[in-house]
């Protein structure tokens, strides 16, 4: 793997994006900062993290052997890859809150923004961004949020903790390349936070409803079982579950 330790940037993500527009990085070109200034998250929110706290980093991974069509399984197998890593430094209660937040109990612990190079209708690349608390401790007007350390009690090591995801990364890479498809989705949708319990969903439009997340479609839509008895499927830009 090919490292890049950065004091600080506008986003890890962005600075792959660049470097693959004029020729695609080494596999596993790994880019990690101390400190993000204009850190992206899902739907354009901003991630903002602690200066030395945390771990902020972007993976650039070759897939020439990835369809188009199968690209959320990129997105499960990511959240896998984080789940496992967490479990090695004895996280409890890890759930994935669909699409990708990687949550202990009901808090957020981690957020993934996975960007992919496409060309010519082709799929280049996949650069993962991820956003993991690890030491930080104070949370401002951010009540869902904490890290690795306030659940735990336990002050980590950053480079152990990436040394460990990407390890893990690596695993759920070699998964997809040999197609195990069903069981990447089987145990993403085992771990999905509040699977089978009703819950609210919040629409686009601000209107409310109950309902049962069942599931997922394979290219990364919510199934939710509605109180008309109906299973119905959404994209992330139309629900939010609200907990």
């Amino acid at each position: 793997m090919y490292i890049i330790k950065l004091n600080a940037i506008d986003s890890t993500n962005t600075y792959l994006k660049d470097l693959s527009t004029v020729a695609l990085p080494i596999d596993y070109t790994v880019v990690v900062a101390e400190l993000q200034t204009k850190g992206r998250g899902q739907m354009g929110a901003k991630w903002k993290a602690e200066s030395g706290k945390n771990l902020t980093a972007s993976v650039f991974k070759r897939l020439p052997y990835f369809s188009i069509t199968e690209q959320f399984y990129i997105s499960m197998a990511v959240s896998l890859a984080l789940i496992k890593a967490l479990r090695t430094f004895k996280i409890p209660q890890l759930r994935i809150k669909w699409p990708n937040d990687i949550l202990s109990a009901d808090t957020k612990l981690c957020g993934i923004l996975i960007e992919n190079v496409i060309k010519n209708n082709n799929l280049q690349g996949s650069i993962i961004g991820f956003g993991l608390n690890v030491n930080q401790k104070f949370f401002n007007n951010l009540p869902q949020a904490s890290s690795m350390s306030l659940v735990s009690g336990v002050i980590y090591n950053k480079d152990e903790v990436l040394s460990e995801v990407l390890k893990q990364l690596k695993i759920h890479f070699d998964l997809l390349e040999s197609k195990q498809f069903l069981e990447i989705k089987t145990e993403y949708e085992s771990l999905l936070f509040r699977k089978n319990k009703p819950s609210t969903f919040r629409t686009s439009k601000n209107d409310s409803f109950s309902g049962i997340i069942q599931g997922v479609t394979e290219n990364g839509q919510l199934q939710v079982w509605t109180e008309d008895g109906v299973i119905k499927t959404f994209d992330l830009k139309e629900i939010k579950l609200m907990y």
